[in-house]
């Protein structure tokens, strides 16, 4: 990497500067959190060149650009990363401990914003950063929630929600754009003037826009994250004021503020799902309307848009940009049905996530006409359209049936490709999720299989490594990820192995501090760290997880002599509100903690940590002291994962199922690094055709039958023995997600795990192959093939 333009003397005055007269303090009485801002206001002036002159190339080259739509971008902590990117970490550290100041506790300081829930907004995190690193013009669009999901916090072991206050503080990171405001319509009536449908509203906010930099390695380019808040069109009834109604006249901001107040609202009801509708719609028109105002800055012939514009629709949530893009250029525009048509299919592309069906969102056509009336003709037209285009096709293939809207159908229908995010998943969602409409529109359907940027994931997130790599092989990895093959030759070096394992070694002494700090349990730095982290879901099976805990735990009380290899299970995560059955799993996790932690028998042997409030800081701590990463979802409903491959690339083996992208990293690392277990997905539906497969498979386990048995006892919950009734009975009569049928294989991949890791040179060269053959999942790679494949635009570096 070249060397930093900005000195630490120059760096130090622009702190200083920014102290005083963007902070108003003086230094003898600054705070840690003026430190920090006067900081970020600094490092973000080194951002605005490269940002300006990105966005003037692009004009002046007249380049297409690619919009990016989703609901979440998981963006984590900003300070630390744009240092890495600029190239000016460690002068920043260096000045920073001249002004008296710890680096680290500045970092620690900022806030995660609050801004996603799991992998859909971290994977958009990392593409908007190799995308800017690619060169690869672009906007991100996404909306600016208040209190983001929740703040996770445990009471007596189950999980409450309270609101994020990310934004109660200055965010030093965005640039408001008031002139950058679009009204957004909702409900109302159509009518149709000279010849021409016009939607009128009954309801309307405005969206206005915020804009965050998102830079690239080494500075070079930046692109731009724009975010939309809800703002009343009417801010404020005076006339009510003065008449005592204060409530009322304050009304009309409070209901606009509703909208990009909290990310998923609980739609479990009629007002939830209404809430869920419009914030998809709002960010997605506030999106259209501002792509179509910047290409008519530029142009004035429409029908060229797909040469100028890519948008791509991550997930069902912006499914909505069909019928929207249409509506703007027919009713707007004057474009013809058949026009329009074509030049949104031509522009738009759409990433499939889930092929699970509750997570394909479908809309009950009241609701849908009711919030969205114009939009509701629009895509009776689109289903029409393409009932009569494909005769031969089977009744039941649309978009609007049984009463229900389906998003899935129509992002695909309305899409010019669609991809899934792993070879697997692509392949399931041709075969089980639409195949009728992949047989119709052959070719259209392609896989991008995930990454994550090394950037963050292990050149900011675990320093020991990284530095260790870069003196290996040289710094070239950080840009071309496929280069950490190099490191091979010298897995075989003794020297080099324990120069590996001592980076990881730190990298737990660290955490174990934060775990003693932060839950109040000691760990051992010797144990084996074994690390599932995700949102809390059946299909993800924590219970499969916590249920091995529990037998792994009653093995030990039986036989506390034997050679055990000591464990700390780490588990981190959330679950929706709404979503019992998995608040019901963090329940049973925190009380399985408390009784296996306060064991005198099992001692040091094994630990269980359930840290609160699970984010990407939280994920920058734990994967890189993780030693074994679970990637144990039911084959078939992962679509891809990006945990799994942040974890090899930290050199944490993998422990888990043919699902995702698991699949791959198996084919990259070889079986002799990977624990693989469980039913494929072939035999997964297979095994379902049996109405008593979990029954079977209990009675042929007795570690399991002896784990059941405890709970049916209470004996986690001695104040309520009834408390997992619920989770027995469902084990032994609804299993769907196979937990029973793959316990055993579960429990024998641990005990390989088990005998790898007490050849700790055996151990050591699985680790660091996970890493020298991590270069496939770098989003780098993703991006290019999205690019090529989907976006058909070039590089601009």
């Amino acid at each position: 990497m070249t060397e930093p333009t900005l000195t630490a003397p120059k760096l130090q005055s622009a702190i200083l500067h920014h102290l005083t007269y963007t902070i108003g303090k003086d230094a003898p009485h600054a705070s840690l959190h003026d430190w920090r801002m006067a900081l970020s206001f600094a490092i973000r002036d080194q951002i605005m060149e490269p940002w300006f002159a990105s966005t003037r190339r692009t004009w002046a080259e007249d380049r297409k650009r690619v919009y990016y739509l989703s609901m979440e971008f998981l963006i984590g902590r900003i300070l630390e990363d744009a240092t890495i990117n600029l190239g000016l970490r460690d002068v920043v550290e260096e000045v920073m401990t001249g002004l008296g100041q710890d680096f680290r506790a500045l970092v620690e300081d900022e806030p995660d914003a609050a801004l996603g829930n799991g992998g859909l907004g971290r994977l958009a995190a990392c593409f908007m950063e190799s995308m800017a690193t690619l060169g690869c013009p672009a906007y991100g669009y996404g909306i600016r929630y208040e209190h983001g999901l929740f703040r996770q916090l445990f009471q007596d072991g189950q999980q409450v929600e309270t609101p994020e206050d990310w934004l109660t503080q200055t965010n030093p990171w965005e640039f408001d754009r008031p002139e950058s405001a679009y009204v957004i319509g909702f409900k109302g009536h159509v009518e149709v003037v000279n010849g021409r449908a016009t939607w009128v509203p009954g309801e309307t906010v405005i969206a206005s826009a915020h804009d965050t930099p998102v830079i690239g390695w080494q500075g070079v380019w930046a692109n731009t994250l724009r975010l939309w808040s809800a703002k009343p069109t009417t801010l404020f009834d005076l006339d009510r004021f003065n008449r005592g109604d204060y409530a009322a006249a304050a009304e009309p901001e409070a209901l606009a503020r509703t909208i990009s107040r909290v990310l998923y609202p609980d739609d479990t009801t009629y007002a939830g799902k209404e809430l869920r509708l419009k914030q998809e719609f709002f960010m997605t028109s506030a999106a259209l309307q501002d792509i179509l105002r910047r290409y008519l800055a530029e142009h004035s012939d429409l029908t060229r848009l797909p040469e100028k514009v890519a948008i791509q629709m991550n997930d069902t949530h912006p499914a909505i940009a069909g019928p929207e893009l249409m509506r703007l250029l027919m009713d707007e525009h004057g474009m013809a049905f058949d026009t329009a048509l074509d030049i949104s299919q031509q522009v738009l592309g759409y990433t499939n996530h889930t092929l699970l069906p509750e997570a394909l969102e479908r809309w009950s056509t009241y609701l849908f006409g009711n919030v969205l009336p114009r939009h509701m003709q629009i895509v009776e037209q689109i289903d029409a359209w393409h009932k009569e285009k494909y005769p031969g096709r089977p009744h039941y293939v649309g978009i609007v049936k049984f009463q229900e809207v389906h998003m899935g159908e129509l992002a695909f229908i309305m899409s010019h490709k669609v991809n899934g995010v792993s070879a697997l998943h692509s392949e399931l969602v041709k075969t089980s999720l639409f195949p009728e409409l992949a047989a119709l529109h052959p070719g259209r359907i392609i896989n991008e299989t995930n990454g994550v940027t090394p950037r963050r994931w292990l050149n900011m997130c675990n320093r020991p490594l990284a530095g260790l790599i870069t003196d290996t092989i040289g710094e070239a990895w950080v840009r071309d990820l496929d280069r950490l093959r190099d490191l091979e030759p010298h897995i075989e070096d003794a020297a080099f192995r324990d120069a590996f394992a001592g980076a990881k070694r730190a990298n737990k002494v660290s955490l174990a501090r934060w775990i003693e700090k932060t839950c109040g349990v000691r760990v051992s730095a010797d144990a084996l760290f074994d690390v599932q982290i995700k949102r809390i879901h059946e299909y993800k099976r924590q219970l499969l997880n916590i249920l091995q805990t529990i037998a792994h735990w009653h093995a030990i009380r039986q036989n506390p002599k034997a050679d055990w290899v000591p464990r700390v299970k780490i588990f981190g995560g959330k679950s929706a509100p709404g979503y019992w059955v998995a608040k019901e799993i963090i329940h049973l996790i925190n009380d399985v903690a408390r009784v296996v932690n306060n064991d005198p028998v099992v001692g040091d042997r094994l630990k269980v940590v359930y840290p609160a409030n699970y984010n990407v800081s939280m994920a920058e701590m734990l994967i890189p002291a993780a030693d074994l990463s679970e990637q144990i979802s039911t084959a078939g409903k992962e679509a891809s994962g990006t945990g799994n491959m942040k974890f090899m690339l930290n050199g944490a083996p993998t422990i888990g199922t043919l699902d995702g992208a698991n699949v791959e990293i198996l084919e990259e690392v070889g079986d002799e690094n990977f624990f693989l277990f469980g039913l494929t997905a072939t035999e997964v539906v297979e095994r379902r055709k049996d109405v008593e497969h979990a029954r079977h498979a209990i009675l042929e386990s007795q570690p399991l039958q002896d784990v059941l048995q405890m709970l049916a006892e209470g004996r986690f919950s001695p104040d309520q023995p009834d408390r997992y009734y619920g989770v027995v009975d469902r084990m032994w009569h609804h299993d769907y997600f196979l937990v029973a049928s793959d316990f055993a294989a579960y429990e024998a991949a641990q005990a390989r795990v088990d005998a790898a890791y007490r050849d700790q040179t055996r151990w050591q060269r699985m680790a660091a192959m996970n890493t020298a053959r991590a270069g496939f999942f770098s989003s780098d790679r993703t991006i290019r093939g999205y690019m090529k494949d989907i976006w058909s635009t070039e590089s601009a570096l």
